[in-house]
This record gives C-alpha cells, sequence and structure tokens, in this order.
C-alpha cells in the first residue's frame, strides 16, 4: 500500500510559485521536464538580464512549462508570446500555467524548432539552449531564428558556459554580430541583433 501512494504521489503536479523580473508566478510541472522542482539558474540568469520592451512579439524557443515565455508575456504586456516546444507535455504544462497566473497575450504549441512557427515575426527570440541538441540543431535554431525575426529583432539565449565560444561565433556568423551580456561561472547569456 505504501508503495502505491508513493506512486501516486509521483503521478502529481509539482507545483511551486517563485518571482521573476519582479513577476509573482505559480507553476505546475511533472517529472520528465526540464528543472520541474524549481527554477534553474541558467533560466533565473537569462531572465534577469534580458531586455524586453512592452510591445514586443516574443517566441520562447524550448519552453518547458513556461517560465520564460510567461515572464516575457508579462514584461511585453502589448504584445504576444509564442512558447514552442517540441515535447507535448511541456506545452500542456506551459498552456495550464498561462491560465493559472492569468496570462492572455500568450500561445503555446508544439513545433520542433521553428517547424510550426509558419511565417510569424518576432522582435524577440529566446532560449536556455540545452547543451545536448548538437552543434547542428542550435545552427538550425539561428538560421531559422534570423528568418523569423524582425530587422533590429533581438535574440538572446542562456548555455553553460563550456559553449560560450562556439556561441560567440554561431552569433557572430549566423547575425553578424554578438555580445556576452552576463558571464557567471556556470552559465553565459550571449545576445545578437539581426540588422536592419
Amino acid at each position: 500500500m505504501e508503495r502505491d501512494t508513493y506512486i501516486q504521489s509521483l503521478r502529481e503536479d509539482i507545483v511551486f510559485a517563485d518571482t521573476l523580473r519582479g513577476q509573482s508566478l505559480n507553476f505546475h510541472t511533472t517529472w520528465g521536464l526540464f528543472s520541474p522542482r524549481g527554477i534553474d539558474a541558467g533560466t533565473r540568469l537569462l531572465l534577469d538580464f534580458i531586455e524586453v520592451n512592452e510591445t514586443d512579439d516574443c517566441l520562447d524557443l524550448g519552453c518547458g512549462y513556461g517560465p520564460i515565455g510567461l515572464t516575457l508575456a508579462r514584461l511585453a504586456s502589448r504584445g504576444r508570446t509564442c512558447l514552442v516546444d517540441k515535447d507535448f507535455v511541456a506545452v500542456k504544462y506551459a498552456e495550464k500555467n498561462a491560465r493559472l497566473n492569468g496570462i492572455a497575450n500568450t500561445e503555446a504549441f508544439l513545433s520542433n524548432g521553428f517547424s510550426a512557427v509558419g511565417d510569424r515575426r518576432f522582435h524577440l527570440v529566446t532560449s536556455n539552449l540545452p547543451a545536448k541538441v548538437g552543434k547542428e540543431m542550435l545552427y538550425l535554431y539561428l538560421y531559422d531564428a534570423l528568418a523569423h525575426m524582425h530587422p533590429g529583432g533581438r535574440i538572446y539565449v542562456v548555455t553553460i558556459t563550456g559553449l560560450r565560444r562556439f556561441i560567440e561565433r554561431a552569433f557572430k556568423e549566423v547575425f553578424g554580430n554578438y555580445d556576452k551580456v552576463k558571464q557567471g561561472r556556470e552559465y553565459t547569456v550571449g545576445m545578437a541583433v539581426k540588422p536592419e
């Protein structure tokens, strides 16, 4: 019986609250999603240093249960924020968290990178890039981001610090520029601008 109770408890949502960029948010997550028990240090670093305008249309690439995208949607309250992930469970929880927090200027949907983004364009693209996807996929993300950004649009990514040189080279190759926004011991936030 104890084991059954334990197994049942694992099926229940993990619930926590946090404040990101001054925004109080409640999150429901589940096992199998990235960092299900709390906001990871990379996401927190990215959100602390990203510049968001009230009217920005934003894209959170690889949204997980939505901490980045929902924070952006609150900060860009007069824009639209898309949250995309290739994991249907992540998308389900991102939608649920948008509802729970009363955030209506969002849309969460299943997309392998930009595959389902269509002709949408963004002022701000952001991602907590997983190191494990490989350099080929990272290049696809960057070139697709470039194609879906308005001129003057910004892309911000956070990666493990070990990937920072690759990201710098790739940003310079794809966007023609790179700005190291913040480097910590474990994570680095990099940014590029789509030329006008």
